[in-house]
């Protein structure tokens, strides 16, 4: 760790300490912000679709039904997307905070190595790290990690409303009912593939230009 300033060990871990706990809280306030509007967004989908259940039912499922179904699930794709677009930004964001802890667990070994055998998380602020500290009790396998995600979760979700809305709009436009199905599916599938597409770009395309200050070192060098 670099020397700044001649400050005794003990005032440096103070300010590092400061400092973690301050990444702490904006990893918490983050975290419970995205979860509030994925709770939001759900209780849209499903107040929506009730409405749209009973518009029905009064209206006979006619073609005023189907005006209705196409401004609902319009409105409901909108925020859906907008919420996607959160969640995605807020995984940047909780990578940028493990990173940024990392980093500063790798700085109180540095001041005190005694303390390294007590660190569960790591102390390598490279993609080697985040994994450690993300499941630090063995190795977890990427599919599993990335089709748990909050991310997975509201773009299935995302996708299945584009693709009702594309077969709805299909229906409404005096399509067979074939073509509308065949349109959904089309619509849900591209969108998805899209969205898993653009977050893939921007996770692989920060670890192209990134550079860690504390890499994980190789076997032959930790040994």
């Amino acid at each position: 760790m670099p020397e700044s300033g001649g400050e005794p060990p003990s005032y440096r871990a103070q300010l590092l300490a400061t400092e973690h706990w301050s990444l702490l809280a904006s990893r918490s306030t983050t975290q419970s912000e995205v979860l509030v509007r994925i709770n939001m967004f759900l209780t849209l989908v499903s107040a929506g679709l009730v409405s749209l259940a009973l518009i029905g039912q009064a209206t006979g499922f006619g073609e005023s039904f189907r005006l209705f179904a196409v401004v609902v699930l319009a409105f409901i794709c909108v925020v859906g997307v907008l919420t996607q677009v959160r969640v995605l930004n807020v995984g940047q964001e909780d990578l940028m905070y493990v990173l940024a802890m990392n980093r500063l667990r790798g700085a109180y070994v540095e001041l005190d190595p005694g303390v390294a055998p007590y660190l569960m998380a790591s102390t390598h602020d490279d993609e080697e790290g985040m994994s450690r500290t993300y499941f630090f009790l063995g190795r977890r396998s990427s599919l599993s990690q990335l089709s748990g995600s909050s991310m997975i979760f509201i773009i299935v979700v995302v996708s299945m409303l584009l693709g009702l809305l594309g077969a709805t709009i299909t229906l409404a436009s005096g399509g067979p009912t074939g073509l509308a199905i065949t349109i959904g599916t089309v619509v849900g599938l591209a969108h998805a593939l899209v969205a898993v597409g653009i977050g893939g770009v921007q996770f692989y395309s920060f670890w192209r230009t990134y550079r860690p200050l504390s890499p994980t070192p190789e076997p032959s060098e930790a040994t």
